[in-house]
């Protein structure tokens, strides 16, 4: 495939480097700036024109509390720590955030069990403060709302992602980092015990006819490279030469489509406000962001996948149907029965890497060094979505401590 697709690198300059993180989202942020305050030069590469224009600005902005994930999984550790980190984070560095809290709703007997099993792994993951309610106190809590029974999360809440990227990305810079944007790592391939990573310019991979053989730019020689391309993080794995591809896991990409309020002086709830999760998520629930705009998503639309290079440059369909909006209605009417007809309008839609097919079991986060596939210096992220953004912090501090050399 690597000879397929590349040229000759012949006479292409190269760079000797410290420390390359692929993917400007908030993980990969976060990444950069942990790197970067334990002293080591950071360079972070990134194929848009700025930070965070992935998945991280295409999600709900909660701040998790760690209740879904099964004991002792890597996204239950992650959450439970990078909610902490989060929080600190952002008070002391005065980034927009509010601990609102959470209601997870049954709204009819049979989902009670449902509820009670979350509410059991919660606890086991360490989560402290929820309280199972009756239907009665949670709608006391929440007029509008119609339920059964509720558990309540006082530690979830909403984050200004932008302005937490914002705050990340000024402080890596001040320890060194540099950010290079509308710039593509196309492969690579293992040399001696080094990686070499192919690099592009964005705009000329756009102007690519994917027929003519694709020479690299400039290849950059790190002592580590962090491979957190979210969606397109296993297709760049792929293109690296020398790299143990059995370690690299199938992916499947969800989208996932939201529908802000309108029409609406005053936010009908003041905490967000959840149904029991569905195959391929966490359903169709209530969100606020910090102007107190109400959206409601998620949906799980299965999608396929994209060419490596369309994947590389996100040309990923994030259109937004507003057909789906006659899904939303009876979802949502579950447990806000008086939504009215005409409320809804389309908002935005994010897609999520996820590493089970539907139907399947969620997979946890896959972080992966040298053990895993063989190449010296390199660490892949695959499948980090929800709860990514709560998690970004922890993973971070992970990949630190674990890989650094």
């Amino acid at each position: 495939m690597l000879k397929q697709t590349f040229g000759s690198t012949r006479g292409v300059a190269k760079e000797k480097l410290d420390c390359v993180v692929i993917g400007a989202g908030v993980v990969g942020i976060a990444i950069a700036r942990e790197l970067a305050l334990k002293g080591r030069e950071v360079l972070v590469l990134d194929s848009a024109p700025t930070f965070g224009t992935g998945t991280t600005s295409r999600n709900s902005q909660v701040i998790h509390a760690g209740i879904y994930y099964p004991l002792n999984s890597l996204k239950a550790r992650f959450c439970l720590r990078g909610r902490e980190l989060l929080y600190k984070y952002c008070s002391h560095h005065h980034v927009p955030h509010k601990q609102i809290g959470k209601l997870i709703v049954a709204t009819r007997p049979s989902h009670i069990p449902k509820l009670n099993h979350l509410m059991n792994c919660a606890t086991q993951n360490g989560v402290h403060g929820l309280r199972m309610l009756e239907g009665f106190e949670a709608i006391k809590m929440e007029p509008e709302l119609r339920c059964v029974k509720a558990l309540l999360s006082p530690a979830s809440g909403i984050v200004d992602s932008h302005s937490l990227m914002l705050s990340l990305v000024g402080e890596a810079e001040n320890h060194r980092t540099m950010f290079s944007y509308n710039t593509t790592v196309v492969g690579g391939h293992l040399e001696g015990n080094s990686m070499h990573l192919f690099v592009s310019e964005t705009k000329d991979l756009g102007n690519w006819n994917g027929r003519s053989p694709l020479n690299p730019e400039l290849i950059l020689i790190p002592k580590l490279v962090v491979n957190s391309a979210g969606l397109s993080a296993p297709a760049l794995a792929k293109r690296f030469g020398g790299l143990n591809t059995d370690a690299i896991p199938l992916v499947y990409y969800a989208r996932g489509c939201y529908f802000t309020l309108a029409n609406t002086r005053v936010a009908p709830f003041k905490r967000l406000i959840y149904p029991i999760p569905e195959d391929g998520g966490l359903g169709v629930h209530v969100t606020l962001d910090l102007d107190g705009q109400v959206k409601f998503g998620p949906n799980v639309e299965w999608i396929d996948g994209i060419d490596d290079i369309s994947s590389f440059l996100n040309k990923f369909d994030y259109s937004v149907n507003a057909s789906h909006a006659d899904m939303f209605y009876p979802e949502i009417r579950k447990y806000y029965p008086s939504l009215r007809d005409g409320s809804l309008e389309p908002g935005y839609s994010g897609i999520r890497p996820k590493l089970s097919r539907p139907g399947q079991s969620p997979v946890d986060f896959v972080i992966q060094g040298e053990e895993t596939h063989g190449v010296p210096g390199l660490v892949n992220l695959f499948g980090i979505e929800s709860p990514g953004l709560t998690s970004s912090m922890a993973i971070a501090e992970y990949v630190a401590t674990r890989f650094l050399r």
